[in-house]
């Protein structure tokens, strides 16, 4: 088996959640979706598993962090060009989220936005152009 990422998220509301990240490009895998949780592909490596916060619980002795009053973790993730990551911004805030939660970084190579899915889950989207690197 290859090297792949299961991003385990605490949500609130799983059908609310499915369809947020169905609005930014992921695929629900209905093997390993229920009512407790949904599995959301983003590419053949990276799946967020959207479980429902009592469920999330269950599988940890640590009290469950409020994404919404602290960060805990943030997501990068990569995009194509700059245009991949403006539109993608812009549709997880049309689906629910929040676009922009910091101030966009633009370095000429480097271009980067971030937002937050319905839950308060950070997320950061990078583009790179590695031949524009100084």
């Amino acid at each position: 088996m290859s090297q792949m990422i299961f991003v385990n998220l605490p949500v609130s509301d799983v059908a609310a959640s499915t369809r947020f990240y169905e609005a930014i490009g992921c695929r629900k895998n209905e093997q390993f979706s229920d009512d407790k949780a949904s599995s959301m592909v983003w590419s053949d490596k990276i799946t967020f598993q959207l479980l429902r916060r009592d469920y999330f619980a269950s599988f940890s002795t640590k009290p469950v962090a409020d994404a919404r009053a602290a960060c805990q973790v943030m997501l990068c993730l990569s995009r194509d060009s700059r245009a991949d990551v403006d539109s993608l911004v812009e549709t997880a805030a049309k689906a629910g989220g929040k676009a922009d939660t910091r101030a966009p970084i633009d370095m000429s190579f480097m271009y980067n936005r971030a937002f937050e899915d319905p839950d308060g889950h950070a997320y950061e989207l990078v583009w790179m152009n590695p031949n524009g690197m100084p």
